[in-house]
Order: C-alpha cells, then structure tokens, then sequence
C-alpha cells in the first residue's frame, strides 16, 4: 500500500523541512562567525612562513562557508582582509625580492598580487552592500552622497575595501581603465578617516603615510603632511607598529634623500619587542623582513 500523506501530515513534513533548513543556516552561520575570527589566531603567530601555508586553505573554506551564508558581513570583512594581507605579505613582497634576479617571476607574482587585492575589493564591496544595497553603483555615481550615509561602525569595512582596490590600482598603471577608480578608493579611506582618524591603534594615519606623498595636484606640502600622519601613528601605536617606520622610510626619507633617516627608521622597525604587543607579532614580522631587504638596497635607493 502507498504511504498516504493527509493535509497534516504534509503541513508536519514542510516543517521538519524548514527546520531542517533553518537549523543548515543556523549551523553554518555560526561557522561563520567562527571563522571570522580565525585572523585573532594568525596575527599573533611568530612563524610568518606557516601561516603563509595555511592562509590559503583558511581563506578557501571561508568562501565555500560564504557561498552557503552570502550575506555574512563578518565573514565578507574577514575574506576582504585575508587576501589584502595575503597579496601583501606572502606575494608582492616576494615580487619586489626576487625583481633584481628572476624579473619575469616578479612580474608574475605582481598580476596574482594584483587579482589577490581585487577580489579583496570584491568582498570588501558585497560587505558595504549587506548595509547599502549597489554600494558599488552608488559610489560610481555619487561617491560624497553614498560616502556621507555612512557611520563609524563601516571603518573597518571602508578601510579594506579602499586599501585593497588602490593596492590593485597601483600594479595597474598599464591599465588606463583602472586609474579612474583610484580617486575613488581614496575616497573611501578619507571617509574612514574623517568618521575616526585613530582607528586601530592609527592603522589610517599609517595608510596615508605612505599616499601623502604619492597623491597628485593636492595643496599644501606632502612631505609634512606624512610626517605629522606618522608622529600620530607613532604615538597611537605606542611606537611598535614596524609598518609606520618603513613606511615613512619608504616615502619619505627616500623622497628627501636622507640615507642616514632611512637606516635609522628601518632598524627602528627591527628592534621592535615582537612580545610587547603579541597581537601584532606577525604583522611586525613581515615589516621586519622588508626592513632587512631594504637595507641591502641602500646603492640602489640612495647615488
């Protein structure tokens, strides 16, 4: 005899389905929010080449978690961070090292840079969206209108998402269809700015160390523009931030061509205490690395 399923029986059988689909959703949100979270773990790691290694596979299982909850902001945040810092520290770093002796691997290690920092700005986006529905179209629009309807809990969305798409746009300069949107990611970080300039211990200030002295037909001198961005970094941090020091090295002392600042900010950064903020641990030690590179090209940056 065929099982017959009355009006009740089908009304009970729709609920254990939409429980049990609730329950999936519930489940996978909360993986979610785990994950999200995983960064904690890694910033605080002292062995930057393990965690190289797993950041990858981190970063894969977060996004096929997302693809089941595709509108978890916190996840959306975490994928946007992940591969900025990834692109950074374990691909566009090797590019810069590795230029002098195997030029065509640095080119290519530049182009996955690049696509590393663009889907860091394609989360950074749907993120913005979960709240501003077309964030995206709307900023193409009217970047001072859509910008000025967000608050200072959007930070650190705003900080990603504009720190990856100008990361993109400057390994971009042979693509004159990008160079348009840089005016626009620097749109986003000055919002963030404006909405809270001491945001993560002066991770903002540190930013715009570096893009004072690259911005083009802006008044007033770039040079003391980054260095008062700097000094506040440098008090916020409490001075064991080794990205602000090679940062302002980078930019500035290079600029002015003052050799001796430039060495004298780079071993700033490498006598950091690693153990005075161990939240940081990882971060200093990637800068760390640069500042060791950046020393043995002293003939190169200074004639």
């Amino acid at each position: 005899m065929k099982p017959v399923l009355t009006h009740s029986g089908i009304a009970f059988a729709l609920l254990v389905f939409s429980s049990g689909c609730s329950i999936k959703k519930m489940a996978m949100n909360q993986l979610g929010d785990a994950l999200s979270g995983v960064g904690t773990v890694f910033t605080s790691d002292e062995d930057p080449e393990l965690v190289g290694d797993a950041l990858p596979f981190s970063l894969k299982l977060m996004e096929s978690v997302l693809a089941e909850t595709p509108e978890h902001e916190s996840l959306l945040i975490a994928l946007s961070s992940g591969f900025t810092q990834y692109g950074y520290g374990w691909v566009q770093l090797e590019a810069d090292e590795v230029e002098e002796e195997e030029y065509d691997r640095s080119i290519e290690l530049r182009d996955r840079a690049k696509g590393l920092y663009f889907r860091a700005k394609r989360y950074g986006m749907r993120a913005l969206e979960v709240s501003y529905p077309e964030f995206e179209e709307a900023l193409r629009a009217d970047s001072e209108s859509v910008l000025s309807r967000l608050s200072k809990e959007n930070v650190e969305t705003l900080y990603w998402t504009g720190l990856s798409w100008a990361a993109a746009v400057s390994l971009s300069l042979d693509d004159p269809s990008t160079l348009g949107d840089l005016a626009l990611a620097e749109a986003i970080m000055e919002r963030a700015f404006e909405l809270d300039p001491d945001w993560d211990f002066g991770t903002l200030h540190g930013f715009f160390i570096t893009y004072e002295m690259s911005r083009i037909g802006v008044e007033g001198n770039p040079m003391e523009s980054a260095t008062s961005h700097f000094r506040k970094a440098k008090q916020l941090s409490g001075g064991n931030m080794a990205s602000i020091y090679v940062a302002y090295a980078e930019s500035v002392a290079v600029a002015k061509e003052d050799k001796e600042m430039f060495v004298s900010l780079l071993n700033q950064a490498l006598s950091i205490d690693l153990g005075a903020r161990p939240d940081w641990r990882l971060s200093n030690l990637i800068y760390q690395r640069r500042a060791k590179w950046l020393l043995t090209r002293l003939d190169w940056l200074f004639f």
